[in-house]
């Protein structure tokens, strides 16, 4: 009887270890960044290492993309409950079908630059190549060349800026937090004239935010809610503390061999700031924009690039 019963208490802590190991798993809130760890990423990297989803009682994991998996593809297999996509990227997936929410935005401008390299203005180089990258779908590239009628020629590259230094290409698209700077320190001489910056035109639109499926949103909102929360607090902690949000930064840098720099990462970390800053009020906002919602429809809808609008409501979950 006492073997049995011994048995019978071994096999009720099993299954009870199981169950809580189970209930721990499926309450885990895998989050994956856009790219390889960098400046990019500060805030969450900040929220996770202070404590601040912990506290809220969230139990993120921080992961970062890889080859052989794409970021919806993630999502699609539940591999993530969250992933980054740019607000454009996200009206693209919800028009085809694939229904996403967003939960949080940390990017308030585009970053995007096309920049020459004959010091030159780049709406004055029609029918020039242009390279462009291989990994992301260059919206605001496109439309900017078809409504302005440039006509580019696209050479496609996948990170860097050899192609452009070499002089491949007569013009390069960039984004300001990285290649930009990366063409400063290599010593290559930039006018103003030869930068044209999307968010200075009728181009701005906002960038990166972090996506979950609608399904999930709609079962899961309290922890959608408490993700935004801690995550807003670790960038509001990060502008307040730059410095020391660049040695956590560097931590993950270090940890995941992102082949970079500490004033590489100290200048990304200014400039995506500096981006988070709404230029209407000045102000730190962490919101979608209803405006740069529908701009961003109508033009991706002019150009082809969406096979239906995409409206402020069904991007927000509402």
């Amino acid at each position: 009887m006492r073997l049995l019963k011994a048995r019978f208490l071994s096999l009720l802590t099993g299954i009870l270890l199981g169950t809580m190991l189970v209930s721990a798993q499926s309450d885990k809130f895998v989050f994956t960044t856009a790219w390889i760890a960098q400046a990019q990423f500060a805030g969450y990297y900040v929220a996770y290492e202070k404590g601040f989803y912990k506290e809220i009682g969230l139990n993120v994991e921080i992961q970062h993309p890889s080859l052989t998996s794409s970021a919806l593809n993630r999502l699609k297999t539940s591999a993530s409950q969250a992933e980054m996509f740019s607000l454009m990227s996200a009206m693209d997936f919800i028009a085809q079908g694939f229904q996403l929410v967003n939960i949080f935005q940390d990017s308030m401008n585009s970053s995007n630059l096309l920049i020459s390299r004959w010091d030159t203005d780049p709406l004055k180089m029609k029918g020039k190549k242009v390279a462009i990258f291989n990994s992301d779908p260059n919206y605001l590239t496109y439309i900017m060349d078809k409504r302005e009628h440039m006509n580019y020629e696209w050479v496609r590259f996948t990170s860097g800026i050899n192609l452009f230094l070499s002089g491949a290409v007569d013009a390069t698209m960039v984004v300001s937090y990285n290649e930009y700077y990366q063409l400063l320190q290599s010593g290559f001489k930039l006018s103003e004239e030869s930068i044209y910056r999307f968010s200075d035109h009728d181009y701005n639109i906002q960038e990166t935010g972090v996506y979950v499926k609608r399904d999930y949103f709609l079962s899961h909102r309290t922890e959608c809610q408490k993700f935004a929360k801690a995550s807003q607090k670790g960038w509001e902690w990060a502008a307040k503390h730059p410095e020391e949000a660049l040695n956590i930064v560097m931590k993950y840098v270090t940890r995941f061999n992102t082949p970079t720099n500490r004033v590489m990462q100290k200048f990304m970390l200014k400039e995506c700031l500096r981006l988070q800053i709404n230029k209407d009020t000045q102000k730190r906002e962490f919101r979608v924009r209803k405006d740069m919602v529908e701009k961003a429809s109508r033009l991706m809808s002019e150009c082809g690039l969406i096979a239906r609008p995409v409206t402020y409501n069904e991007l927000m979950g509402l």
